[in-house]
């Protein structure tokens, strides 16, 4: 694995969630379910929620604030932002994260888009920048809020939340590794046209799909001189359910004739199991909860990462965790989020479900909810207006 030019990775990495969720077992009550099919099937315990002033840009937004705090906001020149929820089919939700995070006017602000692959290429086109522009950081946000039809078989892998990374040459937290496999192929296992607000999955194929997808990416991974699978110490997969890295796992020990350990994926899915699928941060959630959750020092180790967006796009590649590791982390931070928060009843869910979509131009002013610093205070003849406290 050469690599020629600076070290370039993620300086730091945060994570947030609304405060409100509805419990896996609750749904399972009323539909008659029995609660081990979330539980034990999917491996889901609970669904992230966003309240009527809250969308990708009020959660990318708290996630970004946690990693700017204290830096030098004038060596970001980019904003990159992966979302398949966007807001708008033609400004960017960056820009409203730039503007809500007063950062500088010399930047540059792109919304980037392909199911939950686009945080890694938005990962990936910020250590190339870096790489060519030693001096200048990027900021990095995923966000997402996975909606499917009440009553439909996807119901209840429904989730959201956003990833903020500050990607730096020299890096305090995670070197990114030069080697990187891709796989792209036309497939329509999971898409949403422009009329639906929910998407149409083909649940089987996807899965298929998604595990044909990961031999293709570690075999090209492998090809590009990417590291052995024995060379990895921790593995996170692209969560839509914290079975399907479970299943992942199993294929990728077999492919390279290793045992499948539990205790080399089940740290990077904590988190993902109480918030349920973020589509483009769900990966980064996974990084984030191994990196917090793993007892074991994970210093001079890798951590091996495989992206996946239906569609389909995929990607294998690995972080090298760095000396000091756990004093860049927000452990306590994010495990308070995850604490601190409030239950739904079904009847509150389903009201919740049903978000404001104002296409009539006139003014919608949205009720205070959200717990965070940011949020959608209305939306007037079309303009969506943030405001922070």
């Amino acid at each position: 694995m050469t690599n020629v030019g600076p070290k370039v990775g993620i300086d730091k990495i945060s994570f947030y969630v609304p405060e409100h969720y509805v419990a896996l077992s609750v749904l399972a009550e009323e539909q008659g379910i029995d609660p081990d099919k979330f539980s034990r099937g999917i491996g889901q315990n609970k669904i992230a929620m966003c309240m009527h002033d809250e969308d990708v840009v009020t959660l990318a937004a708290e996630a970004a604030a946690k990693v700017i705090d204290g830096e030098d906001v004038n060596a970001i020149d980019t904003v990159l932002f992966a979302t398949e929820t966007g807001i708008d089919q033609s400004k960017a939700a960056a820009v409203y994260v730039h503007e809500l995070l007063k950062l500088p006017r010399k930047c540059r602000a792109v919304e980037l888009k392909h199911a939950c692959y686009s945080g890694t290429a938005a990962l990936q086109l910020a250590c190339g920048h870096v790489t060519r522009k030693p001096d200048r950081k990027v900021l990095v946000v995923a966000s997402d809020v996975s909606r499917y039809d009440l009553d439909s078989p996807a119901e209840a892998t429904q989730g959201c939340g956003a990833v903020a990374m500050l990607v730096s040459a020299d890096p305090k937290l995670l070197e990114i590794e030069p080697a990187s496999g891709c796989y792209s192929e036309d497939v329509m296992d999971f898409w949403r046209p422009n009329y639906r607000k929910t998407p149409l999955v083909d649940g089987k194929f996807s899965t298929m799909k998604y595990l044909s997808a990961l031999s293709g990416a570690w075999e090209d991974y492998r090809d590009n001189e990417g590291r052995a699978f024995n060379e990895i110490a921790q593995f996170c997969y692209h969560l839509p359910f914290t079975r399907m890295g479970a299943k992942a796992h199993r294929q990728l020990a077999s492919m390279n004739k290793a045992q499948n350990d539990p205790g080399h994926t089940e740290p990077g899915m904590i988190y993902n199991r109480e918030v349920g699928n973020c589509y483009a941060a769900a990966l980064y959630v996974s990084l984030t909860s191994a990196l917090e959750n793993t007892e074991a020092d994970l210093t001079g180790h890798a951590v091996g990462l495989f992206s996946y967006g239906s569609g389909a796009v995929a990607e294998y590649f690995a972080a090298k965790v760095l000396p000091g590791y756990k004093e860049r982390l927000f452990r306590e931070h994010h495990q308070k989020l995850l604490e601190d928060r409030t239950a739904l009843t079904y009847a509150q869910y389903r009201d919740v479900w049903h978000a404001p979509d104002p296409q009539d131009g006139l003014s919608h002013i949205m009720p205070n909810a959200a717990r965070g610093r940011f949020r959608l205070s209305h939306i007037d003849e079309h303009k969506r207006h943030y405001e922070a406290a």
